[in-house]
């Protein structure tokens, strides 16, 4: 692992980050998001909006309340990102009907429909994400009081159970060939945010040099979830399980928030004491990475410099 790279000592400090979308790369910078997408036909389309919502509410300037609003705002917007990016690739002659609960949508909110939709794709996806990684393991930790009677090592064992569950996920998703080209774009993205970092023009060539793993990634941010619940859930104790699972809902926007400042810490930081605790997520940026290829590049280069200000001082990560 390429340390001296990835925690380099930035030219040009920035705030800017992005996703991978379906052959494509959204880039969210100061002012703007920029979504720039392959079409079959190989041109590449953009699409720029300003940023506006939760973002520009006076709680994104207060340390940890700020990363629960991060972390929707960002679900928001990558469901907003891959629908767009999805109407693409979608097949003409698919005339399957609307379902009852979209068309039922449709009816009570009208032009806000497609709204709707986005915000309950992303409740459903912060509930399974709960299900999966916060309760489950909790649950299933409950059948061992028996046989373990340490309150610190039941939570020991619990967090350790929500790490494996989290890295066999990915590891699941990994074998995906869809999902494999999605990992590559996300490798895109973190070269052209390198390469900018460093002071170089976004060129191809340029970007190429720079690896695939970025102390600032949302992999990273999860990673550091799952440590910082391992530590914050411990303190809790073993109360019963009804109060035990309350206890995880009440704490996570404080996991989150905490999670958010040191990912910020992290992106702008080349201490040693950063390096070793950012490893894990690193480790972890191997298998939602891949190498992206030219065209790969072109995207995200394309995606970067739609977002881009001529104010530097409004493109720093503060």
């Amino acid at each position: 692992m390429d340390y001296e790279k990835i925690f380099r000592k930035q030219a040009r400090p920035t705030s800017i980050g992005g996703q991978a979308v379906i052959e494509g790369i959204m880039m969210r910078g100061p002012k703007d998001i920029a979504i720039a997408v392959r079409k079959q036909d190989q041109e590449i389309v953009i699409k720029k909006e300003a940023i506006k919502g939760m973002t520009k509410s006076i709680f994104t300037k207060i340390p940890i309340i700020r990363g629960s609003i991060a972390l929707i705002d960002a679900m928001v917007m990558g469901v907003k990102s891959l629908t767009y990016s999805a109407e693409f690739f979608e097949e003409e002659e698919d005339t399957e009907e609307k379902g009852k609960f979209e068309l039922w949508i449709e009816k009570n909110f009208g032009d806000k429909a497609n709204d709707m939709l986005i915000y309950f794709s992303v409740f459903m996806a912060l509930a399974v994400g709960i299900i999966l990684f916060i309760i489950s393991p909790t649950v299933a930790m409950n059948f061992l009081k028996g046989k373990i009677t340490n309150a610190w090592a039941l939570n020991a064992v619990e967090g350790i159970v929500r790490i494996l569950l989290f890295v066999g996920y990915i590891l699941l998703i990994s074998r995906m060939k869809d999902i494999q080209r999605v990992f590559q774009y996300h490798g895109a993205e973190h070269k052209t945010i390198h390469c900018y970092e460093s002071g170089l023009p976004l060129t191809v060539e340029n970007a190429k040099t720079f690896p695939t793993l970025h102390p600032r990634c949302g992999t990273s941010f999860l990673v550091f979830v799952m440590i910082v619940s391992l530590i914050l859930f411990s303190m809790v104790g073993w109360p019963n399980p009804l109060m035990r699972i309350l206890s995880r809902f009440v704490l996570l926007p404080i996991v989150a928030g905490i999670s958010y400042e040191v990912l910020k810490w992290a992106g702008k930081s080349q201490s040693k004491f950063v390096q070793m605790i950012s490893y894990p997520g690193l480790l972890l940026q191997k298998l939602t990475t891949r190498e992206p290829d030219d065209s790969q590049l072109e995207v995200a280069i394309a995606a970067m410099k739609n977002v881009l200000v001529e104010d530097k001082e409004a493109d720093l990560w503060q």
